[in-house]
């Protein structure tokens, strides 16, 4: 069993490695999500028209109580 188990480890210690999809398109993907995240965000914080007053004082009045 031993002799099994170090014969395999040597091949594969000789197989020539083979990169995987992160190897190859790891950095890509990363970037292309970079992108697609800023320029969401960018348009949400400059085009939606969003008031970025965050105090409540003097914007929030109070309604008339209806019974």
């Amino acid at each position: 069993l031993a002799r099994g188990i170090q014969h395999t480890a040597v091949r594969q210690a000789h197989r020539k490695y083979e990169p995987n999809f992160h190897d190859k398109y790891g950095n890509l993907v990363l970037l292309g999500g970079t992108a697609i995240f800023t320029t969401v965000w960018g348009y949400v914080l400059t085009q939606l028209g969003i008031e970025w007053g965050l105090s409540p004082v003097g914007r929030i009045t109070p309604r008339e109580w209806r019974e």
